[in-house]
């Protein structure tokens, strides 16, 4: 099956053609934020502030980039633990957040808000943080500067490798495909 190529800001039309398990390659502008900026996020949305990112039809990278090399527009960028972020992000859903990059499981309170926001969630391949930075075009803090790494980055990417692990109709890769292989007997599925 060939990746599917789609852009950023995602839409709705998209997003509902997106099915658990695809391959896709995502182009466009995305954001990183990780514990501390969710947090920081929280924090504001319960002062009453508003966000530091217009998040209507974005994505958040659950990563922290590191330093970037002379020549280079970052340094490289693995994906972090999506579970950590699972207390904040129905929030962000219902806010209008599209799409979360990560890595692992998402709680099912998570895939709930997936689902009724119609949004979807993206595995990224860890241990392959140097090669996701050579699909990052720009990079540019914007937010919680303070935070150094764990900052709010805009990055600009091109055709960013990523697969569908949770679509917007809430099916889990991460529970539909082991359930796929043990019933398949052990054969190739």
């Amino acid at each position: 099956m060939e990746a599917k190529r789609i852009q950023t800001p995602l839409r709705d039309d998209v997003l509902r053609h997106l099915r658990m398990g695809e391959r896709v390659f995502l182009s466009g502008y995305i954001y990183t934020a990780r514990d501390a900026a969710h947090k920081r996020m929280t924090e504001a949305l319960r002062s009453g502030e508003g966000l530091p990112i217009d998040i209507k039809g974005q994505v958040i990278y659950y990563a922290g980039p590191a330093p970037a090399k002379p020549g280079t527009p970052i340094g490289s960028i693995g994906p972090t633990t999506s579970g950590r972020m699972d207390r904040y992000t129905p929030t962000l859903l219902s806010m209008g957040l599209k799409g979360m990059i990560g890595k692992g499981k998402r709680s099912q309170e998570v895939i709930a808000a997936i689902k009724a926001n119609k949004a979807v969630y993206f595995g990224a391949t860890g241990g392959a943080a140097v090669l996701l930075a050579k699909r990052v075009k720009a990079s540019r803090a914007v937010a919680y500067k303070d935070l150094g790494p764990e900052a709010i980055y805009e990055l600009l990417v091109e055709d960013f490798p990523l697969i569908v692990v949770i679509d917007c109709e809430g099916n889990d890769l991460y529970s539909v495909g082991p359930q796929r292989w043990s019933s398949a007997g052990g054969e190739d599925v």
